[in-house]
């Protein structure tokens, strides 16, 4: 399996039983891991930090972009759009319709360092986590959230104040290469 992606880095694996689709608007940085079923489109650019898991069956569906921070990790079947179909009735839906009948809800999606997202969450559009925050698992997240927080539900909200000594672990780790 050869793909042409923007840039790759080293120590990457992809499973061969992932499908990538828009390879020149992918960057992988170094050690990262993309296991089984992952789907990744993009049409712009999906960017992958260093030190990133992504597990089986998750979805990035980067037409607006999607960015992974260092350190981030999904589990399995979360799925990110930065695209989305306008579900109110005033517009038609779904890939076989042309744009001109259709409103898109539209948004880069940017995942903070040291970003955990659990078990079958869902973010959409326009979505930005920050740094040092965990998203608990079949999270929806419909709005952007700050530093620092543990985040859960549906539709999410902050739960409580996530432990920041992640940021001091990843210097220790990263002192020692």
């Amino acid at each position: 399996m050869s793909y042409n992606f923007g840039s790759i880095g080293t120590n990457v694996f992809i499973s061969p039983k992932s499908s990538i689709y828009g390879a020149e608007h992918i960057f992988i940085g170094n050690n990262v891991r993309i296991d089984d079923f992952v789907i990744i489109s993009a049409k712009e650019p999906v960017i992958i930090g260093n030190y990133v898991h992504i597990a089986p069956y998750c979805g990035l569906y980067g037409a607006c972009g999607i960015e992974m921070k260092d350190f981030s990790g999904m589990s399995s079947r979360v799925a990110i759009y930065s695209i989305s179909d306008d579900y109110s009735g005033e517009s038609l839906t779904n890939p076989t319709v042309p744009d001109e009948y259709k409103h898109l809800v539209k948004g880069k999606v940017t995942i903070g360092r040291h970003v955990d997202i659990g078990c079958g969450s869902l973010i959409l559009p326009g979505v930005e986590i920050g740094d040092g925050s965990s998203v608990m698992a079949m999270s929806l997240l419909n709005k952007s959230f700050e530093c620092g927080f543990i985040i859960g539900g549906n539709p999410a909200r902050k739960i409580k104040e996530r432990s920041q000594k992640i940021f001091e672990l990843e210097k220790e780790f990263l002192g020692k290469l």
